[in-house]
């Protein structure tokens, strides 16, 4: 098998990888053992299938890197904007230095991962939601203890975060097809703007 303990990780960040920087739907099972420098009988020794390694994949990512992102954060002993603020200050950040690494603008994977399959593969498709509906949890919860704490004007917390989730995805997703920072790097400003804005009409101005 070759360097067996740590066969299922390399996997799983194998398929990240080629995730971020193509096709789910082109991949080959072959491609994924390549890149991970994995035998194709280790791999069916971990996962039965491709759909089984991305969603184990994806729940190994939130474990590992997006929970302990967001955990320091939307740190409790900050002020819920400041909170805000660190998150997307530190995404920008972090596109920064993939876009450095990578010679292009890489938004967000995941998301372009879940439109691809979202009529193609329902499995992973709900994992996708799953994940993503963890974060915006992290969202709502900010906008709630600026709501109650008078940061911010009253408003439906839920939507309002569905709203600002709305358009941090756009914002990655326009980024990635423009390859170009401008559209994450103005994330910070506009998502403060978009959730202190009293009503409807300020929000669309």
């Amino acid at each position: 098998m070759g360097r067996t303990s740590d066969a299922k990780e390399r996997l799983m960040a194998a398929i990240i990888d080629l995730v971020s920087e193509g096709s789910y739907g082109s991949l080959r099972i072959d491609d994924i053992c390549k890149r991970a420098d994995v035998k194709k009988g280790s791999f069916y020794y971990f996962f039965p299938s491709k759909e089984d390694l991305i969603i184990d994949a994806l729940e190994h990512m939130w474990t590992k890197d997006w929970k302990p992102f967001l955990d320091a954060s939307f740190s409790p002993s900050l002020p819920p904007l400041e909170r805000l603020r660190n998150y997307l200050k530190n995404g920008v950040a972090k596109q920064e230095e993939l876009a450095e690494k990578s010679g292009k603008v890489q938004g967000c994977s995941i998301l372009s991962l879940a439109s691809e399959v979202s009529s193609q593969d329902e499995r992973v498709a709900e994992k996708a939601r799953d994940v993503f509906s963890r974060k915006r949890r992290y969202l709502e919860s900010c906008i709630r203890d600026a709501i109650a704490e008078g940061e911010i004007p009253e408003c439906d917390a839920a939507k309002r975060a569905a709203c600002l989730w709305s358009y941090l995805e756009g914002a990655l997703v326009q980024a990635r097809i423009l390859n170009s920072l401008e559209p994450i790097r103005q994330m910070p400003h506009m998502a403060i703007a978009l959730i202190k804005a009293s009503n409807k009409a300020e929000i669309a101005r």
